[in-house]
Order: structure tokens, then C-alpha cells, then sequence
């Protein structure tokens, strides 16, 4: 074979084998390829799914948190108000319409050293009821102290002084015997008479509004007539004041 033929077969050959190998790197990198779509698709896919069903999940816990809202506040409703208990007897309840000279509400309740003090108790006399927020608190102690202190003159002018809180008996006592006090303090847990006497009512403090005591005095007349109502009592000077609305009387 002539030098040329052995040129030229070499040079076909040569080709040949390239052409082989660039087609099967092009089929390699097709399918390379393809391969990379499939799992870029089913990535895709599987982000879709779990999209999916986390909404369905979240819709769900929604739905079951809206149904136990729903269902609470329909135990709520359908809950019965709790009863006071019948520790107190009050005859009135119009709290807000009493008025200087109108009846006095009657009533009958438990005082301190286990005894029950009534408006009938003191009938033919003058009553002073001084209504106060808490057994043994500042104001309350100096109110007390007050009257306590001029007792004996209110007995001059015909006139009995009671002290009237929500505190229990016991309270009462405790605050009575800490401070030496004179005057029957009656306890209104129930808060009847203090509402007949409209010394039960909306307060506010701190910005926070909440039901409670107002402080309050009330001067009953020998007929059983309201003479005098303070309302929002400051106690400096105020037993003083309420002696001579009595003797005046």
C-alpha cells in the first residue's frame, strides 16, 4: 500500500472515532440533562405538596380552635349567675333614687360580738351610719377614731352613730379591738344595705373602674326620715360636721 492510501485510510479512520465520540458526549450530556429537569421537577412537586398541606393543616387547626372558642363561650352562656347568700335582710333597694327625705331602708344585720343590729332598734332616736370601704385602713381607722371620740356627744344630742363595710364579723372585730372602737360596727358582705343606702357603686383608681363602697354617711331623723346624705366623705373634720347636722335636728 502506497504511503497516500495509508494517509488517507488513517485520516477516515481518525474522523470516524471523533464523530463517535462527539455523539456519544452529546447523548451523554442529553441525557445529563434530562436527568437534571426530572429531579429540579419533582423538587418543584414535592415543595407544591408540602405547600398544600400545610394550609390544609393550618385551615384545619383554625377551624378546630374557631369551634372551641365557639364552644367555650356557649358553656359561658349557658352558665348560671352565682346566688348571694341570704346573710342580710334590706327591705329597699332603690340604691341610686335615695334622697334626703325619704325612708330609711330597714334593715337587719350582724354587727361585731356576734349580736344583729335593725333599723327598729333605734326607733324614736337619731341614727348616724357611716359607710366605709375596709376595716382597718387609713381613712377608715381616722373615721372610726372620730366617731368613736365624740360618742358621748352624739349621745347628748340624741343620736346613735353605727359604722357599716362589707367586712366580715370577724374583720369587724379585729378592727374594733385594735383600735379601742366604741360604735357598733355592722358587717354587709352581701352588700344590701349598702346598696339601699346607694353606698355601693362604680369607682375608679389608676385608671381601672371596678364596683366598691363610696364612702357615705346618712343622718335618720327620730321619725325614721333620711335628713342628710354626704356622699364621697372626706374624713378630716366630717364627724365633726355630721354632729352638728344632728344637734341642729
Amino acid at each position: 500500500m502506497s504511503k497516500k492510501t495509508r494517509k488517507k485510510s488513517s485520516n477516515t479512520t481518525g474522523k470516524r472515532v471523533a464523530t463517535k465520540v462527539a455523539r456519544a458526549a452529546s447523548a451523554s450530556t442529553g441525557k445529563s440533562a434530562t436527568k437534571t429537569r426530572t429531579a429540579v421537577a419533582k423538587k418543584a412537586a414535592a415543595k407544591e405538596t408540602i405547600k398544600k398541606t400545610t394550609k390544609k393543616t393550618t385551615k384545619a387547626t383554625k377551624a378546630k380552635t374557631a369551634a372551641g372558642v365557639r364552644s367555650e363561650a356557649s358553656h359561658k352562656a349557658a352558665s348560671k349567675p352565682l346566688k348571694r347568700a341570704p346573710a342580710a335582710t334590706v327591705t329597699n333597694s332603690s340604691a341610686v333614687t335615695l334622697a334626703e327625705g325619704a325612708t330609711a331602708p330597714a334593715f337587719n344585720l350582724p354587727r361585731d360580738g356576734g349580736d344583729s343590729v335593725s333599723l327598729k332598734d333605734f326607733a324614736g332616736k337619731k341614727l348616724v351610719l357611716f359607710f366605709y370601704p375596709r376595716a382597718d385602713t387609713p381613712g377608715c381607722t381616722r373615721e372610726a377614731i372620730d366617731f368613736t371620740r365624740l360618742k358621748s356627744e352624739f349621745v347628748a344630742a340624741g343620736t346613735e352613730v353605727v359604722g357599716i363595710s362589707a367586712d366580715t364579723v370577724k374583720a369587724q372585730e379585729s378592727f374594733r379591738n385594735k383600735h379601742q372602737l366604741s360604735v357598733p360596727l355592722v358587717s354587709d358582705p352581701a352588700h344590701q344595705m349598702l346598696e339601699a343606702y346607694g353606698a355601693w357603686g362604680e369607682k375608679s383608681m389608676y385608671g381601672r373602674t371596678f364596683m366598691g363602697i363610696i364612702r357615705t354617711t346618712v343622718l335618720v331623723d327620730s321619725s325614721g326620715k333620711v335628713a342628710r346624705i354626704w356622699r364621697h366623705v372626706k374624713v378630716d373634720g366630717h364627724a365633726e360636721a355630721v354632729l352638728e347636722a344632728a344637734r341642729s335636728l
